[in-house]
């Protein structure tokens, strides 16, 4: 296929439709009211009264090329569940957001709430919503905004979002996308030769040097460096200051909930990261069981969040910078940067995450970007329409790729070296990847090869019990195998388990801070660790926030001790 790869960004698009479905005439038009009053005339409105009618208006919008956002269907119609006629909607707009209406008396309900959570776990619909009151009901209207924002950034089309145009899909290309992906950038790709490519490097004037980046404010970055793409986000370089009262490494789930708490507690606060924001979380399309997020909520929607509540509260950020060093000195952690700079602070939180493990196959390492992705790639997810994907992993993060994918291609197969997944999967997940019916699982199974020119075409599978291999045709392949701790820069001092994770609290050995160690604590006295970083975590995002919090509950029982 090379690089004919199709782009997601539809040319030419009329005004998005949204379609409300219900049979009793009163409740529709109190839905009707709000939908109009409220989102004309950036969307067009089409309220439906039966579900024979909606299924074949539907039918005919598909046929004619016609784009819905949202479809709103009763709780009941005609009898049937509403949840009938939005397991349709799936095949026919597989980027629409598919929402059922129930009443607020119905809210609450243990039977509603178990039906709710089948029909999403069968995939048959994304969201529920309270019909709306009298007017204006606006806990109604902020779910349908959320509902419309997810839509956008499926098609790639969210606001602020940046263009990357670019000579092939692998190289510097892929490279500044994972970039913009880590800073939870919205982003879309374009090959330099293609249509839309051209009509964006027209509209910037000629450039010499590609990758081009075009920012949202009409900036344009000329093959950009890591750290061009990182001050663009508005992120601190080190420099101003070079003492805290807190210094964190690491900006996943842990450092961030740390810099929330950190710096609305009065500690002047540094975060550190090699990278930018959300660690691995930026790879979770949804995640349904994060506490009040009750529709789910993207790792890269959470991480943005946290950032900005953060900056709020006066954290400061240094991004696309490596901490190499570190050391204890009395009163004081001090910290090295491979930019050459020194930070130091009264205490230290590390929370370095940890990344995928590489896969270590050279044919499909070479394609990494052109049908190969590390993490679940949220933004390439429209453009596997029709295609078969594979995704590699047995964690939650896993699931949750092989079921966004699963929206988009024809077939997932979801490739499993454990022999069952619960051995590492929540049993939510598990219920909804086994009711989904275009995802495959393999278990037992390992990806041993595979290959293509210019862009992924087949892979070879191999059975862990008795060795015999396969040769399939691939179209992209997600890798998501294990958690590798960034931990190596550390010195002796630190403990760590054989697998690099650092050794917190108990599990210290006898060489620790010269007094029992506090929960969170390292074998170095006011040093902490936070999140995935530490041996026996959980790997959940919500106890990596936790954790992170914890910590500096400890850090504050620390500075208040005497030296």
């Amino acid at each position: 296929m090379g690089n004919t790869r199709p782009t997601a960004r539809p040319a030419g698009m009329s005004r998005p439709l949204l379609v409300a479905v219900d049979d009793d005439p009163d409740l529709l038009r109190d839905v009707e009211r709000e939908l109009r009053g409220r989102y004309v005339p950036d969307y067009r409105v089409r309220c439906l009264r039966s579900a024979g009618e909606a299924l074949a208006t539907l039918e005919e919008l598909a046929a004619a090329g016609e784009p819905v956002a949202l479809v709103l269907a009763g709780e009941t119609l005609s009898g049937e569940p509403g949840t009938r006629l939005l397991a349709e909607v799936r095949r026919l707009f597989p980027h629409a957001q598919r929402v059922l209406l129930i009443g607020w008396g119905r809210l609450g309900h243990p039977a509603t709430g178990a039906a709710i959570l089948e029909a999403i776990t069968a995939g048959h619909m994304d969201h529920h919503v309270v019909r709306p009151a009298a007017p204006p009901d606006e806990q109604f209207h902020q779910a349908i905004s959320s509902f419309l924002l997810a839509w956008a950034e499926a098609l790639n089309s969210a606001p602020y979002t940046t263009d990357v145009i670019g000579e092939t899909w692998s190289g510097r290309a892929y490279e500044l996308r994972a970039v913009l992906e880590r800073c939870a950038m919205p982003h879309r790709f374009f090959l330099a030769d293609s249509q839309e490519g051209r009509a964006v490097l027209g509209g910037v004037g000629a450039r010499a040097r590609l990758p081009v980046v075009v920012l949202p404010d009409g900036r344009v970055l000329e093959d950009p460096s890591d750290a061009d793409i990182a001050r663009t986000a508005g992120t601190v370089v080190v420099g101003e200051s070079n003492q805290y009262d807190l210094v964190i490494v690491g900006c996943g789930p842990a450092g961030l909930s740390a810099a929330v708490y950190g710096a609305s507690e009065g500690l002047r606060t540094l975060i550190i990261d090699s990278g930018s924001i959300g660690g691995q979380a930026t790879y979770s399309s949804s995640i349904r069981n994060y506490l009040g997020f009750p529709r789910g909520v993207s790792g890269a929607e959470l991480a943005r969040r946290a950032y900005e509540q953060a900056w709020l509260f006066g954290a400061r950020f240094a991004f696309m910078h490596e901490v190499t060093t570190l050391r204890r000195e009395p009163g004081m952690t001090v910290l090295g940067l491979n930019t050459g700079g020194v930070v130091a602070g009264r205490a230290a939180v590390l929370a370095m995450g940890a990344s995928y493990r590489r896969l270590g196959v050279a044919p499909l390492e070479a394609l990494q970007g052109a049908g190969v992705f590390y993490g679940a790639a949220a933004e390439e997810a429209p453009l596997v329409a029709g295609e078969e994907v594979y995704v590699v992993g047995g964690a939650n993060s896993a699931g949750q790729a092989a079921l966004h994918l699963a929206r988009y291609a024809r077939r997932v197969t979801l490739v499993v070296r454990a022999a069952t997944l619960d051995a590492g999967m929540s049993h939510y997940l598990v219920r909804e990847v086994e009711a989904t019916p275009n995802v495959e699982v393999r278990t037992g199974t390992e990806v041993v090869d595979g290959g293509g020119d210019g862009w992924l075409d087949h892979l070879v599978l191999r059975e862990r019990a008795g060795g015999r291999e396969e040769t399939v045709g691939a179209h992209d392949l997600f890798l998501m195998i294990g958690a590798r701790p960034h931990t190596a820069w550390l010195p002796e001092t630190i403990e760590r388990d054989p697998d690099g994770f650092v050794m917190t609290g108990p599990d210290i050995g006898a060489d620790g801070p010269g007094r029992p160690p506090m929960a969170l604590e390292t074998s170095v006295r006011g040093i902490f660790a936070a999140g995935d970083v530490r041996h026996g975590s959980a790997k959940r995002v919500a106890s990596a926030v936790g954790e992170g919090a914890i910590a500096i509950r400890l850090v504050h029982r620390l500075l208040a001790a005497p030296a």
